[in-house]
């Protein structure tokens, strides 16, 4: 069931929001060759935990950690581990979800470690883009498909695949809630967009090819080709206008972006 939010509970929404938002801008501040991907677990946890929020992904379903750290060809659901130490030329997406007052946030990016491959760069560039031009698509009045097809189209054109196996997906009080929200679609198809939705929008884009394995460990999802992968997200709202606000993005207007 989709549970539509009004103007306070969005209020709430964006107040967490604004705490990821710094959390995660503090992470990638020390994404470095040399450093583990557990010392980024320890400080996430420590900032959420600073602001009075409280790390989502921590014991959900059993997940050990308080973020997600996924490196080259991992998709999403890394654990964080002392062992894994990032190296020069490494892609890593971060994954993060936290709880402010019984509200959630949830937010995800990809960053290079050091200096990378213009390959590389190429696909974080464009994994955000297809954010973007998914975004655009979240008016009310719209369907889900035109934000998947949107997110799909623009990766293929630039030659990458869009993983299909997992999701954007609702957001509120839960930290997965109606509705599934693809990564590709067919316009004009599937959910129409209401005012008071809120979603987590979040392509994961593949160099090669979009079908994945599980890691013995249960949780890490990685590309079956080795192909690097990018992830980009963000909370999203359907205001009372009918327009996309981006809850985990404080300050930013759609004017600017024009």
């Amino acid at each position: 069931m989709i549970s539509l939010k009004n103007p306070g509970q969005i209020a709430k929404m964006r107040e967490a929001g604004k705490i990821l938002r710094e959390v995660e801008d503090e992470v990638r501040e020390h994404i470095r060759p040399g450093v583990s991907t557990a010392e980024l677990d320890i400080l996430a946890e420590k900032l959420i935990r600073k602001n009075g929020a409280i790390p989502s992904s921590l014991h959900y379903e059993g997940y050990p950690c308080s973020i997600c750290a996924s490196i080259n060809d991992e998709v999403v659901h890394g654990i964080p581990s002392e062992r894994r130490i990032l190296k020069e030329g490494d892609v890593v997406s971060i994954d993060c979800t936290l709880l402010k007052d019984g509200w959630q946030a949830d937010s995800a990016f990809t960053a290079g470690v050091g200096q990378i491959s213009e390959e590389a760069q190429k696909l974080i560039r464009v994994t955000e883009e297809c954010f973007w031009e998914g975004v655009r698509q979240c008016i009310a009045g719209n369907r889900l498909g035109d934000v998947g097809h949107a997110i799909d189209a623009h990766a293929r054109k630039n030659g990458f695949s869009v993983i299909r196996e997992f999701t954007g997906h609702g957001i509120g009080r839960e930290m997965h809630e109606d509705p599934s929200v693809f990564n590709f679609g067919d316009p004009g198809r599937g959910l129409r967009l209401r005012r008071g939705m809120t979603i987590a929008v979040e392509p994961m884009i593949a160099m090669g090819d979009w079908h994945l394995s599980i890691d013995d460990d249960g949780w890490c999802a990685r590309t079956v080709d080795h192909s690097i992968c990018a992830h980009y997200e963000h909370t999203i709202a359907i205001t009372e206008e009918g327009l996309p606000e981006i809850l985990t993005l404080p300050g930013f207007s759609w004017e600017a972006e024009a």
